[in-house]
């Protein structure tokens, strides 16, 4: 007789403001053993299918009990419709979308369904993410589900890192391929091997502990989920930690230095941040504000340099920053002169004819200065040369 396993993950920790990504512990347990009474494993049954697996129900799984109704459920990883059928919620399998009754597939073909404002057709991280992603972050943050700030960090997340897992599990390119061939564009190199959904895709064949027991087949599949669940899902955590406790406070920072930057230059291209402790993601909250200025009819040019302390101290030294194109990776609206690439110290003073200069890097979209004053000059020269 076949004996289903259920891959039973333990309750990751809350976010708090000063909380570090969670663990999670495998335990795999045949269901001939009882959840209550083994493991406490009390909350609703979770379903998706067995065999391989990838990045979305891994994250889809684990999104799921960062919720308090689900923090305790046990996993069934199989496609027996009577097994599923006895699942509180379902994940990726089963051939129904609907919320009501906690089904989240997305392969029937006549599924289309994206995340507001967005065409990317969602995956079921994409699901559990739309219906559940605000209770999840005002879960792990204190903050109103309600509230502007759940729902702005809301759409950033699915931006930034959701829907990527969509994608990717729909088979949808960042760009259209046919048009990059007809521009007679080559990548550089090759980068399948970086994203997450090629770490989960190596988990479906890690090797598992010393210390795992069960040379079951499918308790060892079970074993490989959970371990890319926790990974996924440490991602997740990570960016809500970030996007919460650094990008979101840095939006009144930044706004201010964005309205404050005509005291640096008179065609608003350097804008200067001050803070006291820690650096200040600014780069989003910018390209945002720029866009919001284009519908003025006193817009200035766009912003070249940004310049920051290297720390809080009243004499830290000074960092200059050129700011990228949007979305084109590490492309400059304008680089640091040529002519100061890659050099530093007093050679750099005398190229530059600035005092107090540290380095430029050899790429030229940093630089540094020992003074405000002195990387404030290098930005104006940058600026105008």
């Amino acid at each position: 007789m076949h004996v289903l396993r259920r891959a039973v993950l333990s309750r990751p920790k809350s976010l708090c403001r000063t909380s570090i990504a969670p663990v999670v512990r495998l335990r795999v347990m045949s269901t001939s053993e009882t959840p209550a009474k083994k493991l406490k494993m009390t909350g609703p049954l979770i379903g998706t299918h067995n065999g391989h697996f990838h990045a979305d129900e891994a994250l889809a799984v684990y999104l799921l009990r960062l919720l308090p109704t689900y923090a305790s459920s046990p996993l069934v990883r199989t496609r027996d419709p009577s097994v599923l059928s006895t699942c509180h919620t379902v994940v990726d399998v089963g051939g129904v979308y609907d919320a009501s009754a906690n089904r989240y597939d997305h392969h029937q073909r006549e599924f289309s369904a994206v995340y507001p404002g967005h065409n990317t057709k969602l995956s079921s991280a994409g699901l559990v993410y739309l219906h559940f992603g605000k209770d999840i972050i005002a879960q792990h943050t204190g903050l109103d589900v309600a509230s502007e700030d759940v729902a702005v960090l809301w759409e950033k997340l699915y931006t930034d890192l959701i829907e990527s897992f969509d994608a990717n599990d729909n088979g949808i390119n960042q760009y259209t391929s046919s048009a990059i061939a007809k521009a007679g564009i080559e990548k550089n190199f090759e980068e399948r091997g970086f994203s997450i959904a090629s770490v989960v895709g190596r988990y479906n064949r890690a090797p598992l502990p010393t210390s795992f027991s069960d040379t079951a087949p499918q308790a060892e599949e079970d074993a490989r989920f959970a371990r890319a669940s926790e990974f996924t899902g440490e991602q997740f955590i990570l960016d809500l930690s970030d996007a919460y406790k650094s990008w979101l406070p840095a939006r009144a920072l930044v706004t201010q230095a964005y309205n404050d930057r005509l005291q640096y230059d008179p065609h608003g291209r350097i804008m200067v941040i001050h803070y006291k402790k820690e650096g200040v993601p600014w780069s989003d909250h910018l390209y945002g504000l720029e866009k919001r200025a284009e519908q003025k009819p006193d817009v200035q040019a766009q912003v070249l340099y940004v310049l920051f302390p290297e720390n809080g101290d009243a004499d830290s030294k000074w960092r200059i920053r050129a700011v990228s194109k949007e979305g084109s990776g590490f492309e400059n609206r304008k680089d640091l002169p040529d002519a100061w690439k890659g050099v530093r110290d007093e050679k750099l003073d005398e190229v530059s004819g600035i005092p107090g200069c540290v380095f430029v890097h050899a790429a030229g979209f940093i630089g540094g200065n020992k003074t405000f004053e002195g990387a404030l000059k290098m930005a104006a020269v940058a600026a105008d040369a």
